[in-house]
């Protein structure tokens, strides 16, 4: 035992001279504070969207401010959710289903509301991919998935969560199709190899997932639609937040047409007790930098100042608040953070 506490101390002594030694400047790489965005499965849209802005805010932000932020998968919104409330991220994508849902401690946080969930902007439409092999399509809209054997998205996952939501506005569960539990690379591999009929695939278009099936020779697979009435039904018979999006022509490879579907706003997410100045930073980065994420990936194209605020399920974490007035826009009284009323 004494061995042991004389070894302690030698490398105390040891890491104590090292760490005196040391310049100046590397005594600064010290107190690099370190934060982390977490964002959902590789073949989606949140995990590259996720890391260029993770690259982004880390070039801008890390030599001067001393701040850096490291892009992670995850399950997505609803692993996401979690990762929040127990403190293991900072920063997260998020669907406004699961952000509406957490705020307001609605359907799976029933009696369980996420306060500390604050906002930083709305970045892009998710939309819908219902992706299924063409000798199942029937009627070429949603309700075609029924009897399937079918992807709703890794368990936990806002692409499970979103997924049944919609179901249910057409009095379908999980039952109704033979459910799998699949990333997005991971259900394109199954379809191309004849193990599953089709997959819930919601990103901003063009999803790397649907890319990679559309261009596979041999594999042929529809987008299902939703009609103006499908559309309503959803907006009536379920709390997803949906719009109508439209996916151009040759989106995808050999796309001709394009496709009637629908959406949910995607926004980013922080935890209240990431302080104002670092906020404030990690927002104005954002859209000082557009091009950059544009460049990096289309569905960037949508984030803007003029529509920053609008849909946001939850209130502005101050430091966003300090930027967005600074630029003059107006934020309705019911996003305006709570410290600040």
């Amino acid at each position: 035992m004494k061995h042991v506490y004389k070894l302690f101390i030698v490398s105390f002594i040891i890491i104590s001279f090292l760490i005196v030694g040391l310049p100046s400047n590397s005594l600064a790489k010290g107190k690099v504070k370190t934060l982390i965005i977490t964002t959902a499965t590789t073949g989606g849209t949140y995990y590259p969207v996720g890391v260029a802005l993770a690259t982004l805010w880390t070039i801008k932000l890390v030599k001067k401010q001393k701040i850096r932020v490291n892009a992670i998968t995850s399950a997505g919104s609803g692993e996401n959710v979690n990762m929040l409330k127990n403190k293991e991220a900072e920063l997260a994508i998020l669907q406004g289903l699961f952000g509406s849902m957490a705020w307001n401690g609605t359907l799976i946080y029933k009696g369980k509301p996420f306060k500390d969930l604050r906002t930083i902007t709305m970045l892009w439409p998710n939309v819908e991919h219902f992706v299924l092999v063409k000798n199942k399509v029937k009627t070429g809209t949603i309700i075609d998935i029924k009897g399937t054997r079918f992807s709703i998205g890794r368990a936990g996952s806002g692409t499970e969560r979103s997924t049944l939501t919609i179901m249910s506005a057409f009095g379908m569960d999980r039952k109704s199709v033979k459910a799998e539990y699949l990333g997005y690379t991971e259900s394109a591999n199954a379809i191309k190899n004849k193990k599953i009929d089709g997959a819930s695939l919601c990103a901003g278009p063009p999803v790397s997932a649907v890319t990679n099936l559309f261009a596979t020779p041999g594999v042929h697979i529809k987008i299902l639609e939703f009609t103006d009435e499908q559309l309503k039904t959803v907006q009536t018979k379920s709390a997803y937040p949906a719009f109508r999006y439209i996916i151009p022509a040759n989106t995808y490879p050999g796309q001709k047409k394009a496709i009637k579907s629908i959406a949910q706003p995607n926004f980013l997410g922080v935890r209240k007790d990431l302080d104002e100045k670092t906020v404030y930073l990690l927002t104005k980065t954002i859209f000082e930098n557009l091009p950059y994420l544009i460049n990096i990936h289309k569905a960037c194209r949508f984030i803007s100042l003029d529509s920053a605020v609008n849909g946001l399920p939850a209130p502005l974490h101050p430091g966003a608040y300090k930027y967005y007035k600074e630029k003059g826009i107006p934020v309705a009284k019911e996003i305006i953070p709570p410290e600040i009323k």
